[in-house]
Parts: structure tokens; sequence; C-alpha cells
């Protein structure tokens, strides 16, 4: 049961006991619509029902900072005779919603602040027309408005830095490890039960090994400039992983065993060394097969999460994703049941 803390590798809950967080992502919270997608199909309590009975745990639950002010949501079709709460509700009433029944149906949240304006992933922690302010303001918001809401487990504190992202440069600018310290003590401050969740970048950490990196994948850093919070037991961090005809070391010879080295010094060595514990924050793709290189790298990498017996959260459940597709097919109510089979080896 939360509160959620980490213990070396592990996330444990307040009996000591080790969890296991098998998530998916469900977005549409960070783009126009301020709302979670497929509800112009579906009733949210039957998403989430419909979530749990496959076997996840926790959601993982992108949202924009633009949708937190705004008043407005989109993409719900009430004509369906579903969704009825949600009607002249804010983005952030909706929110409110979606976590309530999250919780009445045994489903844990984290949240994750996904973008800065509705539909692009910035860089960094500010742009867009948003400040650092705008970004810290809105995680306090949360952390007050969710601090007596048990299944809210922790704050995803940015989705996917790159570009000029650094890691241990000592630039205010531009190093997320001193972005993620602040507003991780500040979140902490007000909520001192929330994990805090820091997602790797792309490039520009001293000393790098491997270059390459999708976004928010490289957690090289932590080795000479670890993360330090003020609560050192609610620091976890989150790689994504993703493949891809493109992706340079799919070329080489050794593909793909040179696929464990890779995640081993991009960021399982975290989780090795009992430095912290690893939640990949997302991973997926159209193919599961054990023909195509996709097919072949997200194979192998439920395999590397089972051997690891490491958290994650699937990009995603819907299936309006360009480049990966979801577990749900285009009807948003049948599963893609080669993704969940190959999901299966790691849910219970």
């Amino acid at each position: 049961m939360p509160p959620l803390s980490a213990k070396k590798s592990q996330i444990v809950d307040n009996t000591g006991k080790v969890v296991v967080l098998r998530g998916i992502n469900w977005f549409g919270m960070e783009v126009d619509t301020h709302a979670p997608h497929g509800l112009w199909v579906r009733d949210y309590k039957q998403m989430l029902a419909h979530i749990k009975s496959l076997g996840y745990n926790i959601i993982r639950l992108p949202y924009s900072v633009e949708a937190m002010k705004s008043s407005h949501i989109s993409g719900v079709d009430f004509s369906i005779g579903a969704n009825s709460e949600l009607h002249g509700k804010t983005p952030l009433e909706v929110m409110d919603l979606v976590i309530q029944e999250a919780h009445r149906q045994g489903l844990l949240i984290l949240l994750d602040s996904h973008c800065l304006k509705d539909g692009h992933i910035s860089e960094v922690w500010y742009g867009d027309g948003f400040t650092e302010e705008d970004w810290i303001n809105t995680w306090i918001l949360l952390a007050k408005r969710y601090k007596n809401q048990p299944n809210v487990i922790g704050a995803d504190l940015k989705n996917e830095p790159h570009g000029r992202a650094s890691w241990g440069t000592d630039d205010t600018s531009t190093d997320w490890r001193l972005a993620v310290q602040k507003a991780g003590d500040k979140i902490l401050d007000i909520n001192p039960d929330w994990l805090i969740v820091v997602e790797g970048i792309e490039k520009n950490v001293p000393n790098q090994i491997q270059h390459g990196y999708f976004w928010g994948a490289n957690l090289e850093g932590v080795r000479e400039y670890p993360v330090h919070l003020k609560k050192p037991s609610k620091l976890v961090y989150s790689p994504h992983e993703y493949g891809g005809s493109k992706v340079s070391w799919f070329q080489e010879p050794d593909f793909p065993k040179n696929l464990y080295q890779r995640w081993e010094i991009g960021f399982n060595y975290i989780h090795r060394k009992n430095i912290a514990p690893i939640l990949v924050g997302e991973f997926g793709g159209y193919h599961v097969d054990r023909k195509s290189k996709e097919g072949i790298w997200q194979r192998k990498f439920v395999d590397y999460i089972a051997q690891n017996k490491l958290s994650f959260a699937y990009w995603c459940w819907n299936p309006n994703s360009k480049g990966t597709g979801g577990v749900l097919q285009d009807d948003w109510r049948t599963v893609n049941d080669s993704k969940q089979a190959l999901l299966n080896k790691i849910l219970p």
C-alpha cells in the first residue's frame, strides 16, 4: 500500500514489501483535448476497468501545463450515454474524477508533466511561453491537490528532456539534474509521500560513453552526478526506450546481442549497483514479431525487464499513437492480442 519509497534498487510499500509497478500510459490530457483519449467511444470508468483487468496496476497520466490552466475539455462524446460526470468540467476536475475512479478500481496513478504547451515536448523544463516557475507552480498545485489521494504515488517531473538539456554541467539554464533537485524538493516540502521520478536526457553528459540516445533515455549522468533530494528515499530514475529502423545500434553487426550492454550503460547500472530503483516510463512500438528489428528489440527488452524485475509503464493504451500504436486497436475496445501477449510476460 502507498505511500511508496525507494530502498536501494527496489520500490517498497509502507510495510517494506517490494512493489513492482506494471503500468500503461493513457494520453490525451497533454494535447488540445485536455482529457484522456477514447472517451468519444467509451466511458472512462469502463476504460479503467479494462486496464485493471489486463493486469496493469498503475497508469502514467500525461498532462500539459497549458491544460492545467485551461477551463475546457473536448473529445468527449456525451451522446453515447457515457462520461456524464465529465460534462462542464475543467481539465483539472476531469483529472480528479479519473484519479478517484482509478482509486476505486485499485489502480495507482503517476502524474507526468508531458508538455508545457499542448502537444509539444520542450527540450527543457521551460519555454513555449512558460517559465520554470509555471512548471514548478503546476507541480505545487497538484502536490497540494492530491496530498490526501493515496493512489497518486508520484511526480514524473518532465517528459523527455532532450536537445540542449544537459546533466552534470552546472549550467542552471540546461542542467536537468539541478532543475530536478529544485522542483523535487519543493514538491516533497508539500507532499513528502510522493516518489520523484526523474527521466534521462538525450546528450550533453560529461564523459558520456554511448551516443544516439532517444529523448529521455540517457541516464549516464547519474554515475558521476547523481540527483540529491532532501528525501533520498523518494528518488526513482526513469529511462524511455524505443526501437525503430533509424536507430544506429540496430545496424550494428552484433544486433541484437549489443542491446544488453547498451541498456546496462544507459540506465541499468543504477539498478544493479543499488543506487536507486528504475521505472521504465515509456517503451513501445508497432512490431512485436520475431523477424523485424523492432519486434526483436521489443521482445528482448521485455525479457530484460523481466530478468531485472524492473517497474515499467508501456506506451501506450491509445491506438492513436503515431509511431507505436497501442494495446487497444482502432475501435478503442478490442485488445491487440499479440502486443498484450508479449506484455503478459511482465504482468502478473
